[in-house]
């Protein structure tokens, strides 16, 4: 709505991982803003790419578009153009230039694969530059998730209130909150999932749903990647749940493939983050903002973007032992997915510390203005390093800290416990 406000608004284009809802979500706003609606799905209607190989000015598209599609009408002001799956026609992304200059017509696009690294262009056309305006989006986050459960606004408010005052929630609201989190961990957040669980409670239906993305990821692996990269994507991919599961989370390329190194791996593992299916989690130098300037480039976690589709990736089962609360030694990894699942969503990039000390924390955020150790846990538990780090302000800049676990909410000096279901809360920069 912002965008439609902006008088001197550019073609948009929603960028996000597959499966997201970015075509649904598109359709809906544009049947409520626009008299008319030309649509075109570049990647199930092939042939109507052709009709941007030649001349790209807008009236000769539009002539063009209308001759294809019968039911089109470029009404100026009046008539919204969706290109869905942009990446399968650059001509088309070209032509946005054209719109924006020409100004008669609106353009949305949607693209599930811009941001993927050696994506450009295919040499057949070029990207825009200074006449689209793009916008990531990822999928539901839990406070979605919540939404989509009926959680009202005086609950919002509520929690809102318990958080700002530090004081607990009340037993019912905590007890159902703890349960639509556990849910929310094995349901995750693309809308299909969240849409068949809600529908039928069926585990087994949403996990077909997840496991078909995923399969649908791969398949992208194939069509979109290099033909060199595309065995080495799918190793990385399918290396995660190996990966996390270690004691040491550091991504290692020979858990990827015995002996592999960096040099093989580094473009597979950047496609895939590219794509925007996994999130990589930065190990600091110090703890200190700011936390961009400290990063340590070659040390890092890996997390899938949406903790149910990560849950999909292990054995069947998960999700019942998720719900009864019977992790055993996973669970650590699980709970660290979810929390970047959370702080990813937010738009938050993700960092955590660890040095050969034996100091090391889960996650490092920027909070109030300051350096914000953040420590999740399934259950309950001490936290030795976060507790060493606060004794120690002078040597890590650090004086204060958030734990997350199976709480209510308390307060122990610098340390704020919080139950992990507030997490969606840690918005404050």
């Amino acid at each position: 709505m912002a965008w439609k406000a902006n008088q001197n608004r550019k073609p948009i284009v929603i960028k996000g991982c597959r499966q997201c809802g970015k075509t649904s979500s598109v359709k809906a706003f544009a049947s409520r803003n626009y008299k008319h609606v030309v649509y075109i799905d570049f990647h199930e209607q092939e042939s109507l790419r052709d009709l941007f190989r030649e001349d790209l000015t807008v009236d000769y598209l539009t002539v063009s578009i209308s001759a294809a599609l019968p039911s089109a009408k470029f009404v100026p002001g009046q008539t919204c153009l969706i290109f869905d799956e942009i990446q399968d026609c650059p001509r088309a992304r070209a032509s946005l230039k054209f719109f924006k200059l020409d100004g008669r017509y609106d353009v949305i696009c949607t693209g599930s694969l811009l941001g993927v690294n050696g994506y450009k262009t295919n040499g057949e056309g070029s990207v825009p530059v200074g006449f689209e305006t793009i916008v990531d989006m990822c999928p539901m986050d839990f406070e979605e998730w919540l939404w989509a459960n009926g959680i009202n606004q005086q609950v919002f408010e509520l929690l809102t209130s318990c958080f700002n005052e530090e004081k607990p929630v009340p037993v019912a609201i905590h007890e159902r909150m703890k349960r639509l989190l556990l849910e929310y961990i094995i349901v995750g957040g693309m809308p299909e999932a969240v849409s068949v669980f809600l529908e039928t409670h069926d585990v087994n239906q949403m996990v077909e749903v997840q496991r078909s993305i995923v399969e649908e990821y791969k398949a992208d692996m194939v069509k979109y990647a290099s033909a060199a990269d595309r065995p080495r994507i799918r190793e990385c991919f399918e290396s995660i749940p190996r990966q996390l599961s270690r004691e040491n989370k550091k991504f290692t390329y020979s858990v990827v493939r015995k002996g592999g190194r960096s040099n093989e791996y580094v473009s597979s593992l950047q496609w895939i983050e590219d794509a925007g299916i996994i999130k990589r989690c930065f190990n600091l130098s110090m703890t200190e903002l700011p936390l961009s300037g400290n990063a340590i480039q070659d040390c890092f976690k890996v997390y899938m973007a949406d903790t149910g589709l990560f849950i999909s990736m292990l054995d069947d089962g998960t999700q019942l032992d998720i719900l009864q609360g019977n992790m055993k030694g996973f669970k650590g990894a699980i709970y660290e997915n979810v929390m970047a699942d959370f702080l990813g969503k937010m738009g938050r990039k993700l960092y955590y510390y660890h040095k050969s000390d034996s100091i090391e924390l889960d996650f490092i955020i920027r909070y109030k203005g300051e350096c914000v150790p953040v420590e999740c846990k399934a259950t309950t538990g001490n936290a030795k390093s976060l507790q060493t780090v606060l004794k120690h302000p002078e040597k890590y800049s650090v004086t204060h800290a958030v734990k997350f676990g199976d709480y209510n909410i308390g307060r122990n000096g610098p340390l704020l416990t919080l139950p992990f279901y507030m997490a969606f809360m840690l918005t404050d920069l």
